[in-house]
């Protein structure tokens, strides 16, 4: 019973916070499932119950944008079958090649990243999306989908930030919607990967649903706070997610 409540003093703040930078930028996954298994929780069963977790947060926070108007639907949907084509291809891919070479693809990538957000004060804020046409719009909500599943199937680290900065950068979006949107695609492939794991008994449902309760709180009140205080709020949150993908890029690439 002890050790039952010390895994939970470790998890559910870990995930309280986890939910809350996912809901606002994504990449989330980077705190909290380090939470689990620094709390002792076997590795494949940390996975299971972090995709349980954060399912049931991630749609609280995917319907708390919905209902501030803040999701293109369409986009989002096409967006998140491709995700979930692509992830399909990206596990495939684990098969065949050394997960190094993106490792070295990452180390270039996130600093550029890092000094195009920096440096790109404008960057997400504007109210006025751009005018893209809307056969324009689906086609690459569906493309971006499937390149960011790919990454999440094969990587995955990072992908809700990644969907966010290609919303934004790609199709206009402002940073709210973005958001939003990159929520919705993150629920659909959480989902999968979910019944996967419920299916090979995968999930600690007695850490789990705590856990759930703390990321329903944390998405709920991150949620908010982005729809209420847009770009200038986000912006530095994805700016800490990129930090802290790179640090694990790099300890990852040099198997520390």
């Amino acid at each position: 019973m002890e050790s039952y409540i010390t895994m939970l003093i470790i998890v559910c703040p870990l995930v309280f916070l986890a939910g809350f930078v996912d809901a606002v930028a994504g990449g989330g996954g980077l705190i909290s499932l380090p939470a689990y298994i620094f709390a002792g929780v076997p590795i494949h069963v940390a996975y299971g119950t972090n995709k349980f977790a954060n399912s049931i947060g991630t749609a609280v926070a995917a319907s708390k944008f919905f209902k501030s108007g803040n999701i293109k639907l369409k986009p989002a949907i096409l967006s998140a079958i491709g995700a979930i084509i692509g992830s399909w291809f990206g596990a495939k891919l684990v098969l065949i090649l050394d997960e190094k070479y993106l490792h070295y693809c990452l180390m270039i990538i996130l600093p550029i990243v890092s000094v195009f957000l920096l440096f790109n004060r404008s960057f997400g804020s504007l109210e006025e999306e751009k005018e893209i046409k809307r056969k324009d719009m689906y086609f690459m909500s569906l493309i971006i989908g499937f390149i960011i599943g790919g990454y999440d199937g094969f990587f995955g680290p990072g992908t809700g930030t990644f969907l966010v900065l290609a919303f934004t950068s790609l199709l206009g979006f402002n940073l709210i919607t973005a958001s939003g949107n990159a929520k919705v695609v993150n629920l659909a492939s959480n989902i999968g990967a979910l019944i996967a794991y419920i299916l090979g008994s995968k999930v600690s449902f007695a850490i789990g649903i705590p856990a759930a309760v703390c990321s329903i709180a944390g998405n709920y009140i991150g949620a908010h706070l982005a729809v209420k205080n847009g770009a200038k709020f986000i912006k530095p949150i994805i700016l800490l997610v990129v930090g802290m993908l790179f640090i694990k890029v790099i300890l990852g690439f040099f198997d520390l």
